[in-house]
């Protein structure tokens, strides 16, 4: 089974130099789940906290699968836990220690049925750096486009 990629997050790619990924679960409702399969997420914003040892993701917005089925008090952008082992969340604290590291989410995911969050271990990049993507990503439109012709 192939795998569907619901919301990624290109902004952090642009934004982050990604050192390393891991891949958790997510914990959701049911009427999150086929919201995510609708492909109304978003990983706009979003980033990833460990608290008392368990990661979990926070700013992810989910809308309602159905405005009127909806439970009352439904917040879409409630902090989910994520499913890791505890062994890559002990890895993951060791290496968030160092300065200027952060966890962000890059996609989400549907892997056999499941859905699943691909998160990275970012540190930010400077301006300089940014300006050199934007070149790289033009060279390579120019290259594209007179291949094309």
């Amino acid at each position: 089974m192939t795998s569907t990629i619901y919301s990624s997050n290109k902004k952090a790619r642009f934004d982050y130099e990604v050192l390393e990924t891991y891949i958790a679960g997510v914990k959701l409702y049911g009427h999150e789940v086929k919201s995510v399969k609708k492909g109304s997420a978003s990983l706009r914003g979003a980033f990833v906290i460990i608290r008392g040892g368990e990661p979990y993701l926070t700013n992810v917005t989910i809308p309602p699968y159905q405005e009127r089925n909806l439970t009352p008090n439904y917040d879409p952008q409630r902090t989910r836990k994520l499913l890791l082992n505890k062994k890559e969340v002990q890895e993951i604290e060791d290496k968030l220690q160092a300065k200027g590291l952060t966890l962000v989410p890059l996609r989400l995911y549907n892997n056999r049925g499941l859905i699943k969050v691909e998160i990275g271990l970012m540190r930010g990049k400077k301006k300089y750096d940014k300006r050199e993507t934007i070149k790289k990503r033009e060279a390579e439109r120019k290259i594209i486009r007179s291949l094309k012709s």
